[in-house]
């Protein structure tokens, strides 16, 4: 009896033991940053990619847009809704290049929005008087997974994100999100790129992939203390499951026994 008694006293003692979670610093946004104040930052501009989905619209002084310019394509109109939006795109095709009316194949990848604006206003500008063209991403959006709160796939209508804002959006790291090794994957040249970012280093700013760019995917890894507690949450399990076996042999053998 002595023998069974001591060892449902270990149990618990291991139990006990098992279930205290070790202690981890919890690292902060920019804990490491210093003042970056006096200096100024490059803004890079987005450019378009291959299956990238383009709203163009030319504007002229001698046209109405609405009427009278047959390469602007139709806006189309939610159901529901009392407003249109121009969901109507040009697909930016394998080779790079978009099929535009009246002009044909031009290339688009590699170019900003700006540039191939200026592009189809070359070409209007013997036809239309004082033409303009405003370009816009139909599909800028960033992916958001692992360690986050909500994570998800969210829309830019600005065209303009960083990695910090996007973690906003999916309602930031949870406690077990390893903040020094954030993810990145991007699409490049047809290939996918993979990088890492530290959100508590002093040279966030300058990492290429703190300002997202469209399709852009990033994953929160796991902290290492995360598998850490689930590992002694499992071990705890077992020697619960033990020490109610041992417990109910005690109880057996009491009866037994008078």
């Amino acid at each position: 009896m002595k023998i069974i008694a001591l060892l449902l006293l270990g149990g618990l003692f291991g139990l006990a033991a098992c279930t205290t979670q070790k202690g981890a610093a919890y690292t902060n946004y920019l804990q490491n940053a210093t003042d970056t104040s006096g200096n100024r930052l490059t803004v890079q501009e987005p450019v378009i990619q291959k299956a990238d989905l383009l709203s163009v619209k030319v504007y002229s002084q001698s046209a109405d847009p609405r009427t009278d310019i047959p390469y602007n394509l139709p806006e189309q109109t939610v159901v529901g809704s009392s407003s249109t939006t121009s969901m109507a795109g040009f697909l930016v095709d394998q080779n790079g290049d978009i099929e535009y009316p009246r002009i044909g194949r031009l290339h688009a990848e590699g170019l900003t929005k700006a540039q191939l604006a200026e592009a189809i206003r070359e070409r209007f500008k013997n036809e239309l008087t004082n033409p303009s063209v405003v370009v816009r991403f139909l599909n800028y959006r960033v992916t958001v997974l692992g360690e986050v709160r909500s994570p998800g796939s969210f829309a830019v209508p600005t065209e303009r994100i960083t990695i910090l804002e996007a973690l906003g959006l999916s309602g930031d790291i949870t406690d077990y999100g390893n903040k020094s090794k954030v993810r990145v994957a991007r699409e490049k040249n047809g290939e996918v790129e993979t990088g890492y970012v530290d959100l508590t280093s002093k040279d966030l700013f300058q990492s290429p992939y703190y300002r997202l760019q469209q399709n852009d995917v990033v994953f929160v890894e796991q902290a290492k203390r995360k598998s850490e507690q689930q590992e002694q949450q499992a071990t705890a399990q077992r020697i619960s499951f033990i020490t109610g076996i041992v417990s109910t042999l005690a109880i057996i053998f009491s009866v037994i026994k008078r």
